[in-house]
């Protein structure tokens, strides 16, 4: 059996990676999360709930005990912070996978008109997320960076990747597609080891996402 902490559990995309792993048999998910409430109905027979802050380490030690694979759904202004934490805690408890969601725009792989429209949306706020890059990619972890298009509720799953040197393809991407690419990682382990990809839904080109 496949043991799953996921970090930042309450999150949006993260619900949907739970949906997708509920039931399954071979996998035993622990679903860590600040506010724990916002797990309710998420409860399945393969699942238990724990309720912390990354940023406690005597809690994130705890939770890491016995886990095979670390899924971080994490955000905010010290999301470099954040990411050293979990870190730290993996090769305390001897973990090595890490599938960490990051976002667009942080090694300025964003280009024409989209790229200045993300980068004068989101320019200052993506500091954090590209020092947390940065510090998982220097890890020594089997890591996967995921890097998700401006996020949609669409409820169709189509999108494709592009490499951590390539340029960013689409403006959007709906949150279960980035979910399923997570699931799936999760079944496989082996997949898209020590690779940072960008994610996005195909045929999604323009100057601004749609919805915006």
């Amino acid at each position: 059996m496949i043991k799953v902490l996921i970090l930042g559990a309450g999150g949006q995309i993260a619900r949907h990676v739970i949906d997708m792993l509920a039931g399954d048999g071979d996998l035993h998910l622990t679903l860590f999360a600040r506010n724990t409430a916002r797990l309710a109905g998420l409860a399945g027979p393969n699942q238990n709930v724990v309720q912390g802050d990354v940023l406690d380490a005597a809690r994130l030690d705890e939770a890491m005990q016995g886990q095979d694979i670390v899924y971080a759904n994490l955000t905010g202004a010290d999301l470099d912070r954040q990411a050293r934490a979990v870190i730290a805690a993996m090769k305390k408890a001897g973990i090595r996978r890490l599938i960490f969601i990051l976002a667009l725009g942080i090694y300025d792989e964003v280009s024409g008109k989209f790229g200045e429209w993300n980068a004068a949306m989101i320019g200052e706020d993506l500091k954090p997320f590209r020092r947390a890059g940065d510090a998982i990619e220097a890890s020594g972890l089997e890591y996967t960076i995921l890097r998700p298009a401006w996020l949609m509720d669409e409820a169709v799953i189509d999108y494709e990747t592009t490499a951590r040197n390539e340029p960013f393809k689409g403006t959007s991407v709906s949150r279960v597609s980035v979910a399923d690419l997570v699931a799936r990682i999760v079944r496989a382990p082996d997949r898209h080891v020590g690779e940072n990809l960008g994610v996005d839904k195909p045929g999604t080109d323009g100057d601004k996402p749609d919805f915006m």
